[in-house]
């Protein structure tokens, strides 16, 4: 038995371990990107059947493996379109190049914090006054597609602009506002509506765009709920609800700059989560 180790261990080579941990590298961030969605289910099913079929040809049971062979082959054709969304989004994650250059390095540091100051304040003054707004930062990916169905400003952000645009008898005070760079690019967006059938009754069409066009983009979503007050933000199809100001200041500053220590982009995802885990 030691033999046979040793000659296993003495033909593996420098490309085998490259080999071997670029491997594990793919299927670790695969594992990273499905957790906590659709597709997690869905892997679960489908190793189910992989074992079935596996232990049905073991048992001889020809019938019961030809079903779920069949089941599997025609089961791709259906994920690709059932789960279209997910695969443009891994897509989308594959794309960008967040490791090549720093968010908003065009924009000068006091311009960024003012911007993040403006936005804070006319979030806090909507879930005071209970006004009902959705403020999209964009990020990466580009939301030109989102852009063409409001109205372009080009504008610079202002609290006072923003209260404008959301005010109850505004014509655009509906749909949503893009934030690209330190500029109010457009007003009035129409959002794609998340098909997230778990989400909870409560959340309204404001909550459900602003999941929606998470799943469809890197963009961080602002949700300021009319009813309530209450201020969410959304995050790569994750919604976070009862945030604070301070909450949200600090998440639009780090969004905008790079930690000054490490030069690390700040992760939304992980404060999110920090703040489930200490609420629980």
């Amino acid at each position: 038995m030691s033999d046979y180790i040793d000659i296993i261990v003495s033909n593996i080579g420098l490309t085998d371990l490259l080999d071997v941990a670029i491997v594990a590298f793919v299927i670790y961030q695969v594992l990273v990107f499905i957790r906590e969605t659709r597709a997690e289910q869905l892997i679960k099913g489908l190793l189910i059947l992989l074992v079935a079929a596996f232990l049905s040809g073991i048992m001889n049971l020809y019938a019961l493996n030809w079903i779920l062979i069949g089941t599997m082959q025609f089961g791709v054709i259906a994920l690709v379109v059932v789960f279209q969304p997910e695969l443009r989004r891994g897509l989308e994650y594959v794309g960008r190049s967040n490791f090549l250059k720093k968010q908003f390095v065009d924009a000068e540091k006091e311009k960024v914090k003012g911007v993040a100051a403006s936005i804070t304040k006319a979030v806090d003054y909507f879930s005071t006054t209970k006004t009902g707004a959705i403020i999209i930062l964009e990020r990466e990916t580009s939301l030109n597609d989102i852009v063409e169905s409001g109205v372009v400003l080009n504008s610079d952000v202002s609290t006072e602009l923003l209260k404008n645009i959301f005010y109850e008898g505004a014509p655009l005070h509906d749909g949503a506002v893009i934030i690209r760079n330190v500029k109010l690019y457009a007003a009035g967006c129409v959002l794609p509506l998340t098909e997230n059938k778990e989400l909870s009754m409560d959340l309204g069409t404001r909550h459900r765009a602003g999941i929606g066009i998470t799943e469809n983009s890197d963009a961080v979503a602002l949700i300021i709920s009319e009813e309530t007050g209450i201020i969410s933000m959304a995050v790569d199809g994750k919604l976070t609800r009862f945030l604070d100001i301070k909450t949200v200041e600090k998440t639009l500053l780090n969004l905008y700059l790079a930690d000054s220590d490490t030069g690390e982009q700040f992760n939304l995802i992980n404060l999110f989560r920090r703040k489930r885990n200490a609420e629980e």
